[in-house]
C-alpha cells in the first residue's frame, strides 16, 4: 500500500515530478510531461501498478524500514535520505536534473558507514499501471518498450529479471557510490545518451543555489518561503511556461471517497496567484513566461477563456477514469482530465487580470497584446458578469450567483479602470467606472445578509463559503469596515474546524451539498491561511500569527503541503503538493511581516 500523503517526497525537473517515499520508493511519476500516463502509478494503487523501491535489504514479506532522516540538500530539489541499520549506514540521494535533452530520474547510493547491503527493485508498467512493457538487453542497457514510449534503466550494479520486475543486490561500503538512472524517449528514436549522474547532480545542485539567490525576501520564516518558491518552481512546465496546480491525481480530498481530480493542468486562478507571489519574491523571469502562455493559450478567443488549460495551452481536457486502479487507500473513480475545464467561472476573468495588473505594476516589460486581451476580457463580463456560474471551487452542482465571482468580476473592471487611467491603454472609462459601482452595489445588496452580519456564499443563500476572506484583500471593501469583520467572525465561527482550521464551505456527508457531491471534505489549507491574513489586517496581528505558525506545523518534514487537512484523520488529503497551499503560504509570511508581526 503506498504511503501517507505526507510521506512523500517531490523531486522534478521543471518538466515532470516523482513522489519518493520514507522507504525509498517511487510511487508516482509520469514521463516526459506531468500530463503523461505514470510508468510508477502505485500511489493509486499496488506495486503491480508500477513502483521503483531502492533502500536496505529487508526480510521477505517484512515491510521495508523508512529512512531514519532525510532532508533536501540546501535550498534545493536534491533529496538525501539516510538509512542507520545493524550493519552500517547508508544515503541516497534522489534528483531530477533541469534537462535539454531526455528526462532522468537518478538515485546515487553512498556507503557511510559499515557494509549495507541493498536491494533495487524496479517494476516499470505503461498506461497508469495497465500495460506490461516488453523489457530486455539492448546493447548492455536494460529498455523496457510499449507503443510510443521507451524507459531505458542504466547502472553499474549487476541485474536480474524476476516476476517481471528488474532486480539488483548489492552491497555499499564507505565512500563507494552506485548510480541508478531512469530515462525516457519515444520508442521510435535512437536510445538516449548515457547518464552522468555525478555531474548531473554538481549541475543539478548550482541550479538551484543560482535560481534562489534571486529571492529578495529575507524575513521571518524565510526558510518556508524559500521551499515554498522551489515547490512553486519544480511545478512550472518550462518549455512553456505554464504551471501545473500539483503534479498527481485523484489524491483524495476525503479518504475512501469520490472527490479525486487531476491536477496537473494550468488552472488560470492557481496560475495568476502563483504569478504574483514569484513577481514579489523577486521572480520575474517566471511571471514574464506565464504572461507569454496566457497570451498564447487565449489567443484569438478569450470571449471563451477556459478555467483551466493543458501545460502547452491545450483546451480538450475530457474526464475519463481509470477503473483498473483500485484507487489511494481505495478512493475510487481514479480520474485522468477534469471535466471542469468548460465550467463558467467568471472569478477567472479577476485574477488573470489582477495578475496582468501585477506584473504591470512591478515593472514587467510591457506586452501591448496584454492590455489587449485584458480590455477584451472586461467587454466580456460587461455582458455576463450577471450570470450564475459554477464559482471558484467548481461545483457540480447548479450554477448560482456566487459572491465571491462578482467580487472578482469586481476587480477586473477595477484593475482594467487602473490601466487606462495610467495611460497604458484605451477604453470606455466613465462607462466602466458605472459598470464597476453597478457590481459593487449588487453585491452588497443580494449577497450580504444584514441579520447576520456576513456576506454569503451566494445571492439569497444562508451557507458561509471561505473565499469570502477575499474581499478585503482585493480591495473590494477596507478591512475595518464592519460587514468584512462580521464575515471574518461569521467564518470563524461556522467554517472551523475542531483545530481550528477552515473549510471551504458546509458539505453534508452522505447527501449531496452545495457543490454536488456526496461526502465531506478537510479544511481547505489556502482557506487557513486566507484567515491569518485577514485577521492581520483587522489588527489581530497575534491571532494570526499563531494560526500561520499552526499552519506551518502542518508541513511535513520537508516542508511540503496538500490541497487539505483532515482533522479528524490528522493527515494532509489532496493533490501533493499543491501550488494552491504553498501560494498563500509565502502571501502570508510577507502580510505578517509588513503588519510588523514579528517585531520587523
Amino acid at each position: 500500500m503506498a504511503g501517507r500523503i505526507e510521506d512523500y517526497a517531490l523531486i522534478g525537473d521543471m518538466q515532470t515530478a516523482a513522489l519518493v517515499c520514507r522507504d525509498g520508493t517511487v510511487d508516482w511519476l509520469c514521463l516526459p510531461r506531468f500530463d503523461s500516463h505514470a510508468i510508477f502509478a502505485g500511489l493509486l494503487g499496488t506495486e503491480e501498478h508500477g513502483f521503483w523501491r531502492l533502500g536496505p535489504e529487508h526480510a521477505e514479506g517484512a515491510e521495508p524500514p523508512a529512512a531514519t532522516r532525510r532532508a533536501y540538500r540546501g535550498d534545493s530539489l536534491i533529496l538525501e535520505s539516510e538509512w542507520d541499520t545493524p550493519r552500517g549506514t547508508v544515503r541516497v540521494t534522489d534528483f531530477m536534473p533541469p534537462r535539454d535533452g531526455a528526462p532522468q530520474l537518478i538515485r546515487i547510493v553512498e556507503g557511510v558507514s559499515g557494509r549495507v547491503p541493498m536491494r533495487s527493485a524496479l517494476r516499470m508498467r505503461f498506461s497508469y499501471g495497465r500495460v506490461v512493457p516488453w523489457v530486455h538487453r539492448h546493447e548492455g542497457r536494460t529498455v523496457a518498450v510499449a507503443g510510443p514510449d521507451s524507459v531505458w534503466f542504466d547502472t553499474s550494479a549487476e541485474t536480474y529479471g524476476e516476476s517481471l520486475t528488474t532486480y539488483s543486490d548489492f552491497t555499499v561500503t564507505p565512500g563507494e557510490r552506485i548510480a541508478f538512472t531512469v530515462s525516457w524517449e519515444p520508442s521510435h528514436k535512437q536510445p538516449p545518451p548515457l547518464a552522468e549522474p555525478e555531474q548531473s547532480l554538481e549541475a543539478t545542485e548550482e541550479f538551484w543555489r543560482e535560481w534562489v539567490e534571486h529571492c529578495t525576501y529575507h524575513g521571518p520564516y524565510r526558510e518556508a518561503v524559500i521551499r515554498s518558491l522551489i515547490t512553486l518552481k519544480a511545478l512550472t512546465y518550462a518549455p512553456t511556461g505554464g504551471i501545473v496546480a500539483a503534479p498527481t491525481t485523484s489524491l483524495p480530498e476525503d479518504i475512501g471517497g469520490v472527490r479525486n481530480w487531476d491536477y496537473r493542468y494550468t488552472w488560470l486562478r492557481d496560475a495568476a496567484i502563483t504569478l504574483s507571489s514569484l513577481l514579489r519574491t523577486g521572480y520575474r523571469e517566471e511571471a514574464r513566461a506565464w504572461r507569454e502562455w496566457l497570451l498564447r493559450a487565449v489567443a484569438g478567443d478569450p470571449e471563451n477563456l477556459q478555467i483551466m488549460y493543458g501545460i502547452a495551452g491545450e483546451r480538450e481536457l475530457g474526464e475519463a477514469e481509470l477503473d483498473w486502479l483500485p484507487g489511494y487507500e481505495g478512493s475510487t473513480p481514479v480520474r485522468v482530465g477534469n471535466g471542469a475545464a468548460h465550467q463558467l467561472q467568471l472569478d477567472v476573468y479577476g485574477e488573470v487580470t489582477e495578475a496582468l495588473h501585477l506584473a504591470h505594476m512591478t515593472g514587467l516589460a510591457r506586452n501591448d497584446y496584454a492590455s489587449v486581451l485584458q480590455l477584451k476580457l472586461i467587454r466580456y463580463l460587461e455582458d455576463h458578469w450577471q450570470e450564475p456560474d459554477e464559482g471558484i471551487w467548481e461545483v457540480r452542482g447548479p450554477r448560482r450567483h456566487f459572491v465571491h465571482s462578482k467580487v472578482m468580476a469586481w476587480v477586473a473592471v477595477d484593475r482594467t479602470i487602473k490601466l487606462i487611467e495610467s495611460g497604458d491603454a484605451d477604453g470606455p472609462l466613465e462607462r466602466w467606472k458605472q459598470l464597476r459601482d453597478d457590481i459593487h452595489r449588487d453585491v452588497c445588496e443580494k449577497g450580504y445578509d444584514k441579520e447576520r452580519n456576513t456576506f454569503t456564499q451566494s445571492y439569497g443563500s444562508r451557507e458561509l463559503d471561505a473565499s469570502l476572506l477575499l474581499i478585503p484583500q482585493m480591495g473590494f471593501l477596507p478591512p475595518d469596515d464592519k460587514r468584512v469583520i462580521g464575515t471574518i467572525e461569521a467564518i470563524q465561527r461556522e467554517l472551523s474546524t475542531s483545530d481550528g482550521f477552515i473549510l471551504r464551505y458546509p458539505t453534508d456527508g452522505k447527501d449531496e451539498g452545495v457543490d454536488g457531491l456526496p461526502g465531506d471534505e478537510g479544511a481547505f489549507l489556502a482557506c487557513s491561511f486566507w484567515m491569518a491574513d485577514d485577521l492581520a489586517m483587522i489588527g489581530r496581528v497575534d491571532e494570526a500569527r499563531r494560526l500561520f505558525e499552526k499552519l506551518l506545523g502542518l508541513r511535513n518534514d520537508l516542508g511540503l503541503l496538500a490541497e487539505e487537512w483532515d482533522s479528524r484523520l490528522k493527515r494532509q488529503v489532496g493533490n501533493f503538493p499543491q501550488a494552491f497551499s504553498h501560494v498563500p503560504l509565502i502571501d502570508t509570511a510577507l502580510r505578517l511581516t509588513a503588519s510588523g508581526a514579528y517585531g520587523g
